[in-house]
């Protein structure tokens, strides 16, 4: 096997690093007090074509693969989680659009999702509908041209910022999660509105908040694929959201290793730098090994869903194990920066409560082991 990046793949890494370094890092610790979206970086990572990475050309993306999509979340991650998350929850909406829509949703909605600048949501979990998508109770009622949309959404990823959303509602309740179906939902539908912004331990520089539906028109040709496939078109389209939050778990814990390799080689106690003590030494080799070892997996996961290869067993695998990997990296390093690590004046605090998230989202480490051991043959 081949682990080499392509050249087209290592200048989307120097692109992203610079990017990062200079326009994501100054401000990573401003977002998160203040809790402000980072609207100038999000325009600028439009135009740079990070927010339609793997969108072909022909519908205004880059046209790039999926490990190439992998990298920028990874870069960014590394300085700001937050925006990270952005540009993975933006990846969710255009997904299933790219995948699962006719030519007349794709020529409408992918160019708005690109180049014209739209950032796009996610929203499929409910208060009652977390890991058991089947008790989903927003319901969608087809009548003349259009479905009518009761219920609400909580915990969606941009959700104050979008103004492109795929929804999932149940057409036919009776059916569990054979009835449900996916639907294109603009912000600017009758009877859509946003509700309560979550106030969250981290990722504070992105906005998650509850969608309502009272009423909601939608189009009828807004259905994306047929009524009842919904659920299959939020699994397939999940994968490739595990493999975000993987590269993002990795970018989290890349950056707090640097960030704690360079403090402990200018924090002097008993005579040398703590970077020279046995200990420290250890802890440094534990994580780059389980960074490394994050890395292949969220890696091999991204090129097989390039290939079009079933990667739910392994997207499964690269986000449990990368997202525990960050959470562990950062706990870790809080505790070289000892009391320092537990202020706001060093990024440490920050990048442990960003962590924590990716332990949950997407499918919690739990559900992950359920959908590894499920995908074993046992």
């Amino acid at each position: 096997m081949n682990f080499t990046l392509t050249r087209e793949q290592e200048l989307v890494r120097k692109m992203m690093r610079a990017f990062t370094e200079n326009e994501v890092k100054p401000i990573a610790a401003e977002l998160d007090r203040e809790c402000a979206y980072p609207k100038e970086n999000v325009e600028k990572l439009f135009k740079l074509g990070v927010m339609g990475m793997t969108v072909p050309q022909e519908y205004g993306g880059a046209g790039a693969d999926d490990l190439s999509s992998a990298i920028c979340t990874e870069e960014l991650a590394r300085a700001c989680a937050s925006t990270s998350d952005i540009v993975a929850g933006h990846c969710l909406c255009y997904g299933p659009i790219l995948v699962h829509g006719t030519e007349e949703q794709k020529k409408k909605y992918l160019p708005m999702l690109t180049k014209g600048g739209v950032l796009g949501g996610f929203a499929i979990t409910e208060p009652n509908a977390g890991s058991d998508a089947s008790k989903t109770q927003t319901v969608a009622v087809l009548e003349g041209d259009h479905y009518v949309l009761n219920g609400a959404k909580c915990f969606i990823t941009n959700g104050s910022e979008a103004g492109v959303f795929v929804v999932f509602a149940s057409t036919d309740p009776s059916k569990g999660t054979k009835g449900i179906s996916a639907f294109i939902v603009e912000s600017s539908f009758p009877g859509f509105s946003v509700g309560k912004h979550e106030e969250k331990m981290g990722l504070h520089g992105v906005h998650t908040t509850e969608l309502v539906f009272t009423d909601c028109i939608v189009p009828k040709e807004n259905l994306l694929g047929r009524e009842g496939k919904g659920f299959g078109i939020a699994m397939q389209t999940l994968d490739g959201g595990r493999i975000g939050i993987a590269a993002q778990s990795l970018g989290i814990a890349e950056g707090a290793m640097e960030e704690a390799i360079n403090y402990t080689k200018g924090r002097v106690q008993f005579g040398k730098p703590i970077s020279k003590f046995q200990n420290t030494q250890f802890t440094f080799a534990d994580m780059a090994m389980r960074i490394e070892a994050s890395r292949l997996l969220t890696y091999q996961a991204a090129v097989m869903k390039t290939q079009g290869i079933r990667c739910t067993k392994e997207a499964a695998m690269a986000k449990l194990f990368a997202s525990e990997t960050a959470m562990w990296v950062t706990t870790k390093a809080v505790q070289m920066f000892g009391g320092y690590g537990y202020t706001k004046d060093y990024p440490m605090e920050r990048m442990m409560r960003d962590a924590k998230i990716t332990e949950i989202y997407e499918g919690t480490s739990e559900v992950q082991r359920i959908v590894i051991s499920a995908n074993m043959g046992l």
